[in-house]
């Protein structure tokens, strides 16, 4: 049995065969064929159509995945259910990407003449320029490397790796050459943290209206801990007669109107406020607003409006709860 020195040995020997095989790419992204493949992607009116069996699979199931998130509409078919029905997925309008290594799948060389027939532009990318799925496609982008990290030579682990990364610099080729914003990849992921953290803003996650602890400037203290007790957000806008901002009272402020043994019962809460608080926009993004409080480390904002009215408040707790944390 292996002792642990020999097998870190080997894991970092797969590391460096890997790391190795992704330096081979870039004579890959430097062809004409990369170029030739964006230019197809670009102008597709469609969708692109993503196939490969076996570990080929796998990847262009994530290459798929990858160019629908980033602004190609994208599916992966399994070609071996393409024959027995899926293959009416296609339309006029598509793009097809056929993945194989080794350039010979059955199950996909099988496909060919339904996808010509149908006029679809036809990309393949295998590690054999000279295989039947590269001669035969509109266009052929080469993954062949020097070697797999099996030792065996036969588990797909180099070849897998670089048709990954291949799929990402395409997607990603493709995202900048379409000006794809954050916006729009937030709105294909608006289940996820990364959509809440791109799609929230303040006005989702504030309490307002009624929520909103407001308490007058020549409020006196107790009766203004009543106000942030009843809201439960730990503190409260100090308003002037006009209803513009003045400041704000919280826990922490309490305590140390605590120590400083001031009489809660006849000072008012203009006498002990945080005059000129941080506050925010209600239009701003939630995870900018996250980004304050953090920076200043605070656990709570007032919003205000142009006017420099409070219109809402939100604390850490609110950016818990909505996902932006």
């Amino acid at each position: 049995m292996a002792d642990s020195k020999q097998l870190r040995s080997w894991g970092k020997q797969v590391i460096d065969i890997e790391k190795s095989a992704l330096e081979n790419l870039y004579q890959y992204v430097d062809s004409d064929a990369f170029t030739a493949v964006c230019d197809l992607i670009l102008e597709c009116k469609g969708k692109v159509i993503v196939m490969g069996m076996g570990k080929s699979g796998h990847i262009g199931n994530k290459i798929a995945a990858t160019l629908a998130s980033t602004g190609t509409p994208a599916v992966f078919v399994h070609p071996g259910e393409a024959s027995h029905g899926d293959l009416g997925v296609l339309s006029d309008n598509d793009v097809v990407i056929a993945i194989s290594n080794s350039g010979e799948s059955s199950e996909i060389l099988t496909l060919f003449p339904v996808i010509k027939r149908l006029g679809l532009p036809l990309i393949s990318m295998t590690g054999k320029p000279k295989s039947t799925m590269a001669v035969n496609a509109q266009v052929h982008l080469c993954i062949g490397l020097p070697e797999e990290a099996c030792p065996l030579g036969l588990a797909p682990t180099s070849s897998t790796t670089a048709t990954l990364v291949i799929g990402d610099a395409l997607a990603v080729a493709l995202l900048q050459a379409r000006g794809f914003t954050a916006d729009d990849f937030a709105l294909s992921h608006p289940g996820g943290s990364l959509g809440r953290k791109l799609l929230l803003k303040v006005e989702d996650v504030m309490h307002k209206g009624d929520q909103l602890p407001l308490v007058s400037k020549d409020m006196i203290i107790t009766e203004a801990l009543y106000e942030i007790s009843r809201k439960s957000l730990g503190m409260a806008a100090v308003i002037d007669d006009e209803n513009k901002l003045l400041g704000i009272f919280t826990d922490g402020d309490l305590r140390r109107v605590i120590d400083a043994k001031v009489d809660l019962a006849s000072a008012t809460i203009s006498e002990v406020m945080t005059a000129n608080c941080i506050t925010v926009h209600e239009n701003i993004l939630a995870a900018e607003a996250l980004k304050i409080m953090e920076q200043k480390n605070i656990n709570g904002l007032i919003v205000v409006d142009d006017a420099q009215c409070p219109v809402g408040a939100l604390n850490m707790l609110d950016m818990v709860k909505s996902g932006v944390i």
